[in-house]
């Protein structure tokens, strides 16, 4: 059986489909762009700021569903540009330690929505 997950912490869906689904002990999120929930604006600044509006994002949909970034799995990554690739890392590493670091896949795409410059979707255990 699955469970919608939302919050109002996180910016609301800007199409058809859920912050997030839970089925069994399984979290999986919709993509996270860098969207200020309280604005409903895309920050400002480069991929730091983006990116860490994103994993703010993903963390507090993650809290709702009753999980943390400790029981990330597996994460997708999609850059605009992959150049930003080694500070998305420096970001990335401030919210998952080595040790416990998630599965992870990292892809230049064409474009993304509202262009923004990086968006990250995860599977968690819950």
């Amino acid at each position: 059986m699955k469970h919608i997950i939302n919050t109002e912490n996180a910016p609301a869906p800007i199409g058809p489909y859920n912050q997030a689904v839970k089925s069994g002990h399984l979290l999986y999120t919709s993509g996270q762009i860098p969207i200020d929930p309280a604005t409903g604006l895309l920050v400002s600044g480069g991929i730091r700021e983006q990116a860490i509006q994103v994993l703010e994002n993903l963390k507090v949909v993650l809290e709702e569903a009753g999980s943390t970034l400790e029981d990330v799995i597996k994460t997708t990554v999609f850059l605009a540009d992959m150049t930003d690739f080694p500070e998305l890392n420096t970001i990335y590493a401030e919210y998952f330690s080595e040790a416990n670091a998630p599965a992870r896949s990292t892809v230049q795409v064409a474009a993304l929505p509202k262009g923004a410059l990086v968006e990250i979707e995860l599977v968690a255990k819950v």
